[in-house]
């Protein structure tokens, strides 16, 4: 399974707020055995946003479109999503009773911030989602996802994002799996035989240099066998360190 992660955010783009979604979501569908092949950052623009979506849901098993939604004037991503898709926006009874459930719980343990500020939400606004879609409650606050054909939208605060995916985490799988051999040895004086290993071996081979610990050597593929006989060449013919 092939997946596509479209991070939406100006804040990200500015560096204002480190991108921790792209590498937490790329860990667990790894884990899952998916294999992103993409990870884009965009602006809070609905262009840009559907642009991608559109393309990506033609060429990839699934896109993980995250950040961008809510009831502030930024929040384009559900709409831009609908774009993409062919559908209208509309305003989910399943999306509202859950996000109407949390405001008042909400307001019922913060009282004094409903009254400081006095919170007005439209909660159309934060219940609307592409028609047709699936609704995924967000256990962790205010905004659903949801799943349109083979895109699937998550909010952007990592909690938030954390949450909802671990409800939609059954859709995604696959068959890459990995196998991670560490060394002592810099990476230049491992070319040779990591070519060696891509040609004798249906795997993908990947070397990672670090400054404060050893470096990594990944081999990948889809053959169990294939990766553990792979991995075993490794250590039979580069220096490592026993895990």
């Amino acid at each position: 399974m092939e997946v596509a992660l479209l991070t939406v955010g100006d804040e990200l783009l500015a560096g204002e707020t480190e991108n921790t979604n792209a590498s937490w979501l790329s860990r667990r569908l790894t884990e899952r055995g998916a294999t992103v092949t993409r990870v884009l950052v965009v602006p809070d623009d609905h262009d840009a946003i559907a642009s991608y979506t559109r393309e990506w849901r033609e060429s990839f098993d699934a896109v993980v479109v995250t950040g961008g939604l809510g009831g502030t004037p930024d929040d384009v991503t559900m709409d831009a999503v609908a774009d993409a898709v062919g559908r209208e926006v509309t305003v989910s009874d399943e999306a509202k009773e859950q996000v109407v459930e949390t405001a008042n719980a909400f307001a019922d343990d913060n009282p004094e911030l409903v009254d400081a500020y006095d919170l007005d939400l439209d909660l159309d606004a934060w219940s609307s989602v592409p028609e047709g879609a699936r609704v995924v409650p967000n256990d962790a606050g205010l905004a659903p996802g949801a799943v349109v054909d083979s895109v699937y939208v998550l909010p952007g605060v990592p909690s938030e994002m954390q949450a909802v995916f671990e409800r939609m985490v059954d859709d995604f799988g696959g068959d890459a799996l990995s196998e991670t051999v560490y060394t002592p040895a810099p990476e230049g004086a491992l070319t040779g035989r990591l070519e060696t290993l891509r040609d004798e071996f249906d795997v993908t081979v990947g070397s990672y240099p670090a400054t404060d610990e050893p470096n990594r050597i990944k081999v990948t593929g889809t053959d169990t066998e294939e990766v553990e006989r792979a991995a075993q060449w490794v250590r039979e013919n580069v220096e490592i360190i026993e895990d």
